[in-house]
């Protein structure tokens, strides 16, 4: 089944991480990798204050979380790679066409929407997409 999971945004410091971190914590029981990159990657940067402060609120420790780049050996070692929007999915098919069988918007199981990017604005963004992620989190537990 599903051993690595990737979760994929443009920054790779707010949406990827937050599901990341979510993941990881639902499948704590299980032999299950979960990791993060971005498109366009900020590399380096911790996770968005917003983004960490939710997940600390929610009793989640994000702090260790560091941005990176994604690249064409992360889609190909990924059982399950999902990316935030259906253009981050469209750039990743483009970037390791072998791989486009197990790449997915991360919303796929519930309407198929885009998570929005909280990027720079105010904390009511980052609740809203907070919550789109953590449905789409529930939504593929019974699949993994």
């Amino acid at each position: 089944m599903f051993k690595r999971i990737l979760t994929v945004c443009i920054g790779n410091i707010c949406r990827s991480p937050t599901a990341e971190y979510l993941l990881r914590a639902r499948l704590a029981s299980r032999d299950i990798r979960v990791a993060s990159a971005g498109l366009g990657a900020m590399t380096g940067h911790p996770m968005d204050a917003t983004a960490l402060q939710l997940l600390a609120e929610h009793g989640i420790d994000g702090t260790a979380h560091c941005a990176r780049q994604l690249d064409v050996g992360m889609l190909r070692e990924a059982d399950l790679v999902l990316g935030m929007e259906k253009s981050h999915a469209d750039a990743m098919i483009r970037m390791a066409p072998e791989a486009s069988g197990k790449i997915f918007v991360f919303d796929k199981w519930l309407q198929g929407r885009d998570i929005p990017d909280p990027y720079r604005q105010q904390r009511p963004a980052f609740e809203h997409v907070y919550g789109l992620i953590e449905q789409g989190v529930e939504s593929w537990l019974r699949y993994l």
